[in-house]
């Protein structure tokens, strides 16, 4: 009867889920709104924004430059003093001020090197770092066809022919989308599995289960398989009508050997959640040792920043996370369309680290018990 009392148990917990509508409002919303907004509320490239231009040359050079600043990258230029410049940029209003020198073209077309100065508000972190990149390409590309008019400037030797590849356009709602998905999976089977522990402690059933012809095992192999299996369909779905549908995102790989890997990562993060549900005593311990847990698994696992940037020692600790890699499993399949051939050393990390997990929170969840008998 072992199979048949893990099957009745974790229809119980499905039914006990389905009547916490908190919870069912948290998975509707980390696989559906989180994803949509993480993909498109910060704009994908620099977005309107404010500069201001001080014109001392008034030369058609600098008209030229004045003239090559146009939404939907920048608002209209703002031509100003350059009294004005700095009182401007102490109250907010320009992101970007621009100081076009007295006799910049003569200077230019005198085989001078004259100097344009670029006052950035550095606060607006976003705007500050990419759009400076976008100011200095696109004076340099206008000076450029205008000198190529009087004068001859050299062409470089090397030609760069530049081929990305897995995301040509470099739009980076594709890459937020699939790592939103990856990052939730993660925290919703953790949050469910623990949350169900605490909350049949909170309620007194476990009491009822104790007196009943179950094991430990039994009862925590049903919290495992019925909130993985909430979490995987909320995935699927999420990836397929979320992502591919809503978002237009093209996956590349399998979606069946993503959800595959999907369900060893959640074997291991609810075994995971089990296990962190046995130290908390309550709903607002286990958050705040969800927070000391969860967030070191997001950000050191490589899908914020690159594992090869981080130092060596979290490199290799972070090899008995299995988070590392889910993330390394869910970007080859579906950013690079890798196939089992390519995948299957992450898919036996996961596994040993899921079964360690699991015989991990097996003891402690024993132990919690037998202090409850």
């Amino acid at each position: 009867m072992r199979a048949a009392n893990i099957l009745h148990l974790g229809v119980k917990e499905l039914r006990s889920l389905m009547r916490d509508w908190m919870m069912l409002v948290l998975i509707v919303y980390a696989f559906s709104f989180s994803i949509y907004t993480r993909a498109r509320a910060i704009p994908e490239t620099l977005n309107k924004a404010p500069i201001a231009i001080v014109d001392e040359d008034r030369s058609p050079l600098s008209a030229r430059i004045s003239s090559a600043f146009y939404p939907p990258y920048f608002l209209p230029p703002k031509f100003i003093t350059q009294a004005e410049m700095d009182a401007r940029m102490d109250d907010g209003l320009d992101t970007f001020a621009l100081d076009i020198p007295p006799e910049f073209q003569r200077d230019l077309l005198a085989g001078r090197r004259p100097t344009i100065q670029l006052n950035v508000d550095a606060t607006r972190m976003s705007q500050a770092f990419v759009g400076s990149s976008y100011i200095q390409s696109i004076v340099t590309d206008e000076v450029r066809a205008f000198a190529q008019r009087y004068r001859d400037v050299p062409q470089l030797p090397v030609d760069l022919a530049l081929r990305v590849r897995f995301n040509p356009e470099l739009t980076k709602s594709w890459f937020s989308a699939i790592m939103a998905i990856i990052e939730n999976i993660t925290m919703l089977s953790i949050v469910l599995t623990g949350a169900a522990l605490i909350r049949e402690r909170e309620h007194g059933t476990v009491e009822h289960l104790l007196v009943m012809p179950v094991t430990p095992f039994e009862i925590m192999t049903s919290k495992v398989w019925a909130m993985g299996l909430v979490v995987l369909a909320a995935s699927a779905f999420s990836l397929v009508f979320v992502v591919q549908v809503l978002l237009s995102v093209p996956i590349e790989g399998s979606r069946a050997l993503f959800l595959a890997g999907t369900a060893l990562q959640l074997f291991a993060t609810t075994s995971m959640g089990i296990f962190l549900g046995t130290i908390a005593r309550s709903m607002p311990q286990f958050g705040l040792l969800l927070m000391l847990v969860l967030l070191p698994l997001q950000m050191l696992s490589g899908g914020a920043t690159p594992r090869e940037s981080m130092p060596e020692a979290v490199q290799y600790l972070m090899l008995a996370a299995p988070n590392t890699h889910f993330v390394m499993l869910a970007q080859a399949i579906l950013y690079r369309g890798a196939g089992l051939d390519v995948v299957w050393p992450q898919f036996l990390a996961i596994a040993g680290i899921g079964a360690a997990l699991f015989g991990l929170a097996l003891g402690r969840f024993r132990n919690t018990i037998a202090t409850m008998a």
